[in-house]
């Protein structure tokens, strides 16, 4: 009894040695063939590759507290971690690579969280490996065509103000001329964006999970009013049944979006009435 008591001292003693990269290198280990398939579907042309964009800004959490990182991870997190990688795992061959991944992802993430300082808002952090799936084209795919019809419908409305507007499916017939509301008018990758930017502005400003979450509704609705002026614009534009110049719609759509990031940033670092400040990092000793 004495040997195996003396055996797991031991063993307690090497893993507290272990640096916190190779933790994590240990649960990336563990989601290699996610990793592969993700590689594959970025660099495929069949997506977008934004989730690498989520991906840098993981790394940069981990990199911005990487003097406070923990040497033992939190069991609580740490366990979690093991079970999503787990159930990834047993996923992999059961359910669609998409929804494998992202557990494989949710359970990277809550590894990171049991070795990021526990000031660290974990809903962010969770938020940033879900965006890190390679994912546009699926919701274009299942949600591409309600947000075009809800845009479409909004759009007749705020039209309604200066024109005649009839709506059929997700086309517009304004004054007589037919405007398509087409996949790219969708705000899908809007969506993704300011989510993203959501998940960025908390991390960066240290919200807490409370503050991040209640202000997640408004989000949504600052990326949908977007959109819809966004369209409305450019539908307005094409009434009179002139095609709008490239460079005018491309311009349309990026000062849209940078109106809505600037606004999705200062809400989040915006506190409500009578909130406590935000403490700033106290450095951690490491034993």
């Amino acid at each position: 009894m004495e040997t195996d008591a003396h055996s797991l001292d031991g063993l307690a003693r090497r893993l507290d040695r272990l640096p916190a990269a190779a933790w994590l290198a240990l649960l990336g280990a563990a989601m290699w063939p996610h990793i592969l398939w993700m590689a594959r579907r970025m660099l495929d042309g069949s997506d977008d590759p934004l989730g690498i964009v989520a991906l840098a800004a993981l790394a940069c959490v981990g990199w911005r507290h990487r003097d406070r990182l923990r040497r033992m991870p939190r069991p609580a997190w740490f366990c979690g971690a093991l079970v999503l990688m787990t159930l990834a795992g047993a996923a992999w061959q059961a359910l669609p690579p998409l929804l494998a991944t992202l557990l494989a992802l949710l359970g990277f993430a809550a590894g990171m969280l049991s070795l990021l300082p526990g000031g660290v808002a974990s809903a962010p952090v969770l938020g940033l490996a879900a965006l890190s799936l390679p994912l546009m084209a699926s919701l274009q795919f299942y949600a591409g065509y309600p947000l075009r019809l809800v845009a479409a419908e909004l759009s007749r409305w705020l039209l309604l103000a200066a024109h005649h507007v009839e709506r059929d499916g997700v086309a517009l017939r304004v004054d007589g001329q037919l405007v398509l509301v087409d996949a790219a008018c969708s705000g899908v990758q809007l969506v993704w964006l300011g989510y993203f930017t959501a998940c960025a502005a908390a991390l960066l400003g240290g919200c807490g999970n409370a503050h991040f979450l209640r202000r997640l509704p408004a989000v949504g609705c600052l990326v949908l009013t977007g959109n819809v002026l966004r369209n409305t614009a450019l539908v307005a534009l094409q009434a009179d049944g002139k095609a709008v110049a490239a460079w005018l719609h491309e311009g349309v759509g990026l000062v849209t979006l940078a109106v809505v990031c600037a606004l999705v940033f200062r809400l989040m670092r915006v506190r409500a009435p009578g909130a406590a400040p935000i403490a700033a990092p106290v450095r951690e000793q490491r034993p």
